[in-house]
């Protein structure tokens, strides 16, 4: 197990005042060597720590903090797991990991499938790789909620999605999480001709049985398109959600929502955005969405980012800039009606004219494309053909959260370069308005 690297001490912190560096390493606290992330939350909770720390230059000592109880001490790792990254062993055919080219680099490759991930962030898994010890740990340690990818309940649908046996047992999982009073959240893929139809149907319904009782063991379950690539492997049974499918699905859907609703005061099962993207239809009003309890799977997210922004712009937005200036924004084609509204509230501002360029991934080999999975090769060849300010704003999504470098490796320098215009990366609505205006 490697020392719990430090890649950030926080400002007027108890480790900044102690004279904590970046690039120091937490051996044990108290005498426990922290697995993790939550085991280093868990232990810097007692007002009495005795830290073994491991300088940047390679020498042993002892730390000693008095504080308050919960009190933060101020420290950020290099990642939040210390003893390495628990991988998937299921080989579904619609894992996006196996869907993209060889040669790009290793992080791209990395198959997570860890509760730990899902109980800090939010990531799905499939609890296909738990040992009993694990098990264990999450209940004593109450790691709820986590997500989970379910995709269907019917043993053998889900052996024949994941293939592996041990995915067939999943409301014997689920039980379990009801029996120990602990909560997930639920996904489910929707792949067509393999687990659509009835069996969505009877997946939906399962779920919701698990749903009820004072600590509902399933909160709410996301359902959500196939998402495939022409890298995918061959022979993989999948075939892409078509126009006339996502309007079945959100048919099918929908009527169970008016049950659920009946019976708990909740919708429990939300259609992610893309569905109603790919049939070309309204997305619900945003009181649908009640509490965004599924945000993170794409469920809501464009009404919720059209809320903010319209916020963000009537408290922001002024009615006139001092010198004309030119932007061109890049999305992926999926959000294009959607943010052309967003676009028209922009140019009202006299002297700021912004154009929205819409872009599909013929990279990934996709007809409609969310704007994270746009590439740089794409951006290279398809701008060139777009009428295109000398200045561009590219959300960050597209990017490496730590590297201006896109999922293909192309940089965004490469793209300035080759392409002779500026680039600015804008994270989120307020550096968006802030750059423009």
């Amino acid at each position: 197990m490697k020392p719990a690297r430090i890649s950030k001490v926080i400002s007027d912190s108890i480790a900044s005042e102690i004279g904590f560096e970046i690039g120091d390493a937490i051996v044990s606290i108290n005498g426990i060597t922290p697995r993790d992330l939550i085991d280093y939350q868990f232990l810097c909770s007692d007002e009495y720590l005795e830290l073994e720390v491991i300088g940047k230059y390679g020498k042993n000592h002892m730390v000693e903090i008095e504080k308050d109880y919960d009190e933060n001490i101020g420290l950020e790792f290099e990642t939040a797991l210390f003893d390495g990254l628990i991988q998937c062993n299921n080989k579904c055919p619609f894992c996006f990991i196996d869907q993209q080219p060889e040669g790009k680099r290793e992080t791209l490759y990395l198959k997570d499938d860890d509760y730990r991930l899902s109980f800090l962030y939010g990531s799905y898994l499939t609890l296909t790789n738990l040992s009993t010890k694990e098990w264990t740990r999450i209940e004593q340690m109450r790691l709820s909620p986590l997500y989970v990818s379910v995709h269907a309940t019917e043993p053998d649908i889900r052996i024949k999605l994941l293939k592996n046996q041990r995915a067939g047992e999943i409301k014997k999982n689920l039980a379990w999480f009801q029996e120990k009073r602990l909560q997930v959240h639920a996904q489910v893929v929707v792949c067509p001709n393999i687990n659509d139809n009835q069996h969505l149907e009877t997946t939906l319904e399962d779920l919701f049985s698990f749903h009820k009782g004072e600590i509902p063991a399933v909160i709410s379950a996301a359902v959500v398109p196939v998402g495939l690539t022409k890298f995918r492997p061959q022979k993989d049974e999948l075939i892409p959600v078509t126009r006339e499918k996502a309007k079945e699905v959100i048919k099918q859907v929908q009527q169970l929502q008016a049950k659920f609703r009946e019976k708990s005061g909740s919708t429990f099962a939300w259609l992610a955005d893309e569905w109603f993207l790919i049939a070309q239809e309204d997305l619900p009003p945003e009181s649908h969405y009640e509490d965004y309890p599924q945000i993170g799977n794409g469920v809501g997210s464009i009404r919720q980012f059209i809320k903010d922004f319209q916020t963000i712009a009537n408290d922001n937005l002024p009615s006139k800039i001092c010198e004309p200036k030119s932007f061109s924004w890049i999305v992926g084609n999926a959000v294009e009606t959607a943010f052309q509204p967003l676009v028209n509230r922009l140019n009202e501002v006299e002297n700021l004219d912004v154009n929205l360029v819409a872009l599909n991934s013929d990279y990934w080999g996709q007809e409609i494309t969310v704007t994270g999975l746009l590439t740089g090769q794409d951006l290279l060849a398809k701008l060139p053909q777009k009428p295109l300010a000398k200045k561009v704003l590219l959300p960050s999504v597209m990017l490496k959260h730590d590297e201006q470098k896109f999922l293909d490796d192309v940089t965004v320098k490469d793209l300035e370069k080759s392409l002779d215009i500026e680039i600015i990366p804008v994270n989120g609505i307020k550096e968006l308005i802030n750059e423009l205006c």
